[in-house]
């Protein structure tokens, strides 16, 4: 489900918490799934730095 709102152009910064709000899990489940994703090339952390870490498609390798 979160993916399919990532490639349909989901609009402003994915966080962990925005994750577990859209997908009604717990942050931990969130961040897990987030780090599966980073794991398999398909998220990478967003090179904008900050506060709190954002998520981004990753376009190429």
């Amino acid at each position: 489900m979160m993916l399919n709102k990532l490639f349909d152009g989901f609009i402003g910064k994915l966080n962990t918490s925005k994750w577990a709000k859209i997908s009604k899990c717990s942050q931990d489940t969130a961040l897990r799934d987030i780090q599966d994703l980073i794991e398999k090339r398909i998220l990478a952390k967003s090179e904008d730095g900050g506060r709190s870490t954002n998520y981004e498609l990753k376009m190429k390798d």
